[in-house]
This record gives C-alpha cells, structure tokens and sequence, in this order.
C-alpha cells in the first residue's frame, strides 16, 4: 500500500511538473515582452544570451508611447467597437440561435447546417465582396463599418443553439402557462438560463474585435479612428522599429483582454437551470 501511495505521488508530482513548463512555455512570450518594454535604452534587448530581467527597469518606454501618438484616442476607438460589436453580436446571435433551437418550423436543420458551414468559409474569401458592400453602404471610414462583419457569427449562434438546447422545457412551459410572450419568454427566461454560454461568446468576440488589424486597416483612412493594432503598427515605423517602444504599446494594447478575461472568468461556470424544476 505504502508502494501504490508514493507512486501516486510521484505520478502527481510528474503532471504537475509538466503542466508548469507548458505553463512556463506558453508565458514566456509574454514575459519577454513585458521584459522589453520595461528595459532602458542601454540595455542591448539582442544580447546573447539573452537577459529576461532588465537591470535598469524603467516606464519611461509607456510614456514615450503614450505621449508621441494618441494613443489615448486608439484606446477609446477599440473600446467602443469592442464594446458595440460584443453588445450587437449577442443580441443577433441569440435571436437567432433560439427559433433554431426551441422553435419547430420547415427547414430549420438545413437553415443551422447551413450557418455552420460558413464557418469553413476564410475571411479573406468573402473580404472583397464585404469592403465593396460596406463602401456601397457609405460605411467605410466609420465605427459601424468595423464592426459591421462582426454583427453575426456562425460560431457564435452555434454556441447559443446549444446552450438553449441545454435549457429544460419545464421551465419554457411553465413560463408559457403564466402568459409569457415569445419575446418576453427569450428575454427573461431563456437568455438568463443560458448567462455561461453569452460570457463566453462575449469574451470570444471582445476579443477578435480587439485584435483584428487587416479589416480597421481596409476600411479606415482617418488616422482619427484608428484601434489599437493599428496604432501599433504605426508606432513600429515612426520609430523605425524601436523594439522597446513597440514592446510598451504592445502591453498597452493586450492589457485590458487579460483584464476582462480575469474578471469574467468566474462566471463561466455551468448555471443549475433545473434547480427550478421539481418532480
């Protein structure tokens, strides 16, 4: 007995001894680039070997960033297209991620396998006939020209399908039976039943609207309405690829998806939808 129990022990001691170099591996990315940033023009970020802990730690390199662009305006352009493109994408994909779920009407099956299989379908395929749509629309050069391929995703009413289809007709009955209308019975029954599911497109499409650099690039010209991506990937060539610099907007650009990530992660835990139901 005593052998079986240090052999569990081991084999614990070896799992998470590997789970910490994946950990170590995935983060040294990061790690490095928060070391760049916070290193001060004397240091050589080249050397070899390479020195992940800079000896003389400095911010300056942020407010070198923050002060040379506007970068203040970038800021709130990415958060107001992130925060528009999440808010319209749940509300679209839920209305139409409910009727493919609860309802029962001709071709619903082909209507949600034919969603699902646009997500096969590259965005560089459809990105042409999109930027002469949105043009046609007079939507470039605007927020609502960004966020416009985003108002949808095929994912994203995939993933509320599924989450509707989780929710247990007991509770869609009852609420039936006290007079609640279709629209009500979406709006007060069916989206807090399935509140997991909607955090997690949120933070999904928060996300690749954040970080999309090719669309803001094809459809914006007025340096006014740049995002963030695109604000660094100007601030490389003003300073004619100052690593350090580049590093420091980095930081800025991703910090607030990490933030919203650790703040939302605890509520991306199953809901007991049916600890309402009895019987």
């Amino acid at each position: 007995m005593n052998f079986l129990k240090r052999n569990s022990q081991l084999n614990i001691i070896g799992m998470y001894g590997i789970l910490g170099a994946i950990a170590i591996v995935t983060l040294f990315p990061l790690l490095w680039l928060i070391s760049t940033a916070l290193k001060s023009p004397t240091e050589n970020i080249l050397q070899s070997p390479p020195q992940l802990l800079p000896t003389q730690p400095t911010l300056s390199n942020f407010s070198s960033v923050w002060q040379s662009l506007p970068f203040g305006q970038y800021f709130y352009n990415s958060i107001l297209v992130a925060l528009l493109t999440v808010a319209l994408n749940l509300v679209f994909c839920a209305l139409a991620a409910y009727p493919l779920a609860r309802l029962s009407f001709p071709g619903r099956d082909g209507i949600f396998i034919a969603i699902v299989a646009t997500i096969m379908i590259p965005f560089q395929i459809v990105m042409i006939p999109l930027y002469i749509l949105t043009v046609q629309m007079g939507l470039n050069n605007t927020y609502l020209g960004m966020i416009f391929p985003s108002l949808a995703s095929a994912f994203g009413i995939f993933l509320l399908r599924q989450a509707f289809m989780s929710v247990p007709k007991e509770i869609e009955e009852a609420a039936r039976m006290d007079g609640s209308s279709e629209l009500g019975l979406w709006w007060y029954v069916m989206l807090p039943a399935i509140r997991p599911a909607l955090v997690t497109l949120a933070i999904f499409v928060f996300i690749g609207s954040w970080s999309d650099f090719l669309w803001p690039l094809i459809i914006i010209q007025d340096e006014n309405l740049y995002t963030l991506p695109l604000g660094v990937a100007k601030l490389a060539g003003t300073f004619s690829l100052d690593w350090r610099l580049v590093a420091a907007g980095s930081i800025i650009s991703i910090a607030p998806v990490l933030v919203l990530f650790l703040f939302l992660q605890r509520y991306i835990v199953p809901t007991e939808t049916s600890s309402g139901v009895k019987g």
